[in-house]
């Protein structure tokens, strides 16, 4: 579903990413780990066209997407959740969820959206008037990804989902995501814990200073000695 071939990504003159290659199948859940500054973000805005790469390419569902437009990529199914929840804090929960929907034209599509955002996140329904400052951190994460599941993609990108997060929010957040890939929606998460995410991957990568350094299935990489010694303590 998602190929990516040499992807080299620089700002000004500091090169990010130094060729990475990285392939997700549909249906699967995908993490990359990695400490911070390894270049996960960069890695995960430039597969949603938020960050122009210098080399190598990006392909979705057999079309190239390397240099197509961000909104035309969400146009095509691809969402993206990304770091630090960015909800709309003036609106209400719904609106922040209508804003998800603005590429459709359908009203009664985007009532059945919203209304299927509700019954997988039932939270969201129950503060639907709620304005979302006044959430707390785990419930606007909640958001975020209900906003992205909002215009019914194909494929989730999600990055680092348990920042600034408690513990018990960050369980949460992870078993909210195991559940919509089991429900069919294909889903890349970059991600510092790495314990949570290759406890609900299918397969991981390791990133480190903008190179992938290691990928296996992510039964293996949680026994994998290194891992555990850099990652998982």
């Amino acid at each position: 579903m998602l190929k990516v071939t040499d992807l080299k990504v620089s700002y000004g003159e500091m090169q990010v990413l130094h060729g990475i290659d990285l392939t997700v199948e549909k249906g699967e859940l995908v993490c990359v780990i990695g400490p911070n500054g390894a270049g996960k973000t960069t890695l995960i805005r430039s597969i949603m066209g938020l960050s122009d790469p210098t080399d190598g390419s990006i392909l979705y569902e057999e079309r190239d997407i390397t240099h197509v437009q961000a909104w035309h990529r969400a146009g095509m199914g691809i969402a993206y959740v990304p770091e630090g929840r960015r909800v709309f804090g003036k609106l209400t929960v719904e609106e922040n969820l209508l804003v998800g929907c603005h590429s459709i034209k359908d009203k009664n599509q985007i009532k059945e959206n919203i209304a299927r955002v509700y019954e997988m996140l039932p939270r969201l329904g129950e503060r639907r008037e709620q304005h979302a400052r006044t959430m707390s951190g785990g419930e606007q994460q909640m958001l975020a990804i209900g906003r992205a599941l909002a215009m019914s993609p194909r494929m989730l990108l999600i990055d680092e989902v348990s920042m600034g997060l408690m513990p018990i929010m960050v369980s949460l957040c992870f078993k909210i995501i195991k559940e919509l890939n089991e429900q069919g929606i294909t889903v890349l998460v970059v991600e510092q814990n790495a314990n949570q995410a290759l406890k609900i991957a299918h397969r991981g990568y390791v990133i480190e200073t903008g190179q992938i350094v290691l990928s296996d299935t992510a039964e293996n990489l949680l026994k994998d000695s290194t891992v555990q010694k850099a990652y998982l303590g």
